[in-house]
């Protein structure tokens, strides 16, 4: 098999149309993050964005959109903030992940949502994530009615939660679409709130993040765009929810609410609203993302599309480097206390970090800003 680098602007428009069919098998979205509109938003924002273009016997079978690699490591396009990763291929069976790795140059590929149809490499997996999917092809009264009937006392509460705010501040309501902006700020604005407590990385405070939310903004009403939702009680703005659609599949991104809503669950209610409204904007799948520590979409699921987190390694610089930092958390673990907790969390964060920002100056302040020991 054969692999060449190019720029985005060298994939012809034959070659994304071959790259969006292979992202839609039998029609079938995997997702909005594996069509080419979202390489090409991406490389507006940044300008070291490549291409792995797969060729065998002279013929088109593939691509992998990633990041020019630093420090002998690579990453998929938009990583980490990018919550499907992988290959867009025609067929995945004869792929060999380590070769293409090595093709962009690096010896090692940090990932956080790998989709791997043929099972993935288990050398390489450092675990495994379902992403959660609703499923309203059926329509949302039908869902609803499932759901229920397993987790009856999850809806019963939410709905009591319904009718506290009705009661409090008048009725509520989901809107979908935002053509002024005002509601995506005010959810950049409590998100960002909520990173600085919780001494988390701001990621949307890194330029070409923004930039990249900016445009897939103003995109709204494409086939392939973001999407804005926000829940109202009464006049009162309570949860903002911006996501990415393609076709008929919106994948939940960045979620944000009213702290001082919090007791009547608005970021529940706001989905709720979302999948009763999907069939208006022609959705029939719902992407959660990945479970994590959001233990409230075990009562969403549908089914879940496996994911897997973890870095495969090929021998060199970049592999070395990835060795020594997981040699020293395990090193660590024989520490007393949160001690051992300091060298895995030192790991996650210069990871991010370097995924985030290319220049090194950039990366250490994000490092200082977000670290709390």
């Amino acid at each position: 098999m054969r692999a060449r680098i190019v720029s985005i602007e060298d994939i012809t428009p034959d070659m994304i149309v071959k790259w969006n069919q292979w992202a839609a098998p039998n029609g079938h979205l995997i997702s909005p993050y594996f069509r080419f509109e979202f390489a090409e938003v991406v490389s507006r924002a940044r300008s070291d964005v490549r291409v792995v273009v797969l060729e065998q016997d002279d013929e088109l079978v593939g691509f992998f959109p990633h990041h020019h690699p630093q420090g002998g490591v690579v990453r998929p396009i938009g990583a980490p903030m990018s919550d499907y990763q992988g290959v867009i291929a025609r067929d995945y069976t004869d792929l060999d992940p380590a070769e293409i790795v090595r093709s962009t140059g690096a010896s090692a590929c940090i990932f956080e949502n790998w989709y791997c149809p043929q099972g993935g490499d288990p050398s390489a997996r450092r675990g495994r994530e379902g992403s959660v999917i609703v499923d309203l092809r059926a329509g949302a009264e039908s869902y609803f009615e499932c759901q229920r009937a397993v987790f009856k006392d999850h809806f019963k509460k939410t709905a009591r939660r319904k009718r506290a705010a009705e009661r409090d501040f008048g009725p509520v309501r989901v809107e979908l679409g935002d053509a002024s902006g005002d509601r995506f700020e005010a959810l950049l604005d409590w998100k960002q709130t909520q990173y600085r407590q919780t001494q988390k990385l701001n990621v949307l405070g890194i330029d070409w993040v923004r930039t990249v939310l900016d445009d897939l903004r103003r995109r709204e009403g494409q086939d392939f765009s973001g999407l804005t939702a926000s829940l109202w009680f009464g006049d009162t703005l309570a949860a903002v929810e911006f996501g990415l659609v393609a076709g008929e599949v919106y994948h939940s991104w960045f979620p944000a609410y009213d702290p001082k809503m919090s007791k009547y669950s608005p970021g529940l209610l706001l989905l709720h609203g979302l999948f009763e409204q999907a069939h208006t904007r022609d959705l029939a799948r719902i992407d959660l993302g990945g479970g994590g520590g959001a233990h409230y979409k075990k009562y969403y699921s549908s089914y879940e599309v496996p994911l897997d987190h973890g870095r495969l390694l090929t021998g060199g610089l970049g592999a070395a480097k990835v060795r020594t930092w997981e040699i020293a958390e395990t090193a660590a673990g024989i520490m007393p206390g949160k001690i051992a907790e300091i060298p895995g969390r030192l790991r996650r964060r210069w990871s991010q970090a370097c995924a985030f920002e290319p220049q090194l100056f950039s990366r250490l302040g994000n490092m200082a800003a977000s670290i709390s020991l």
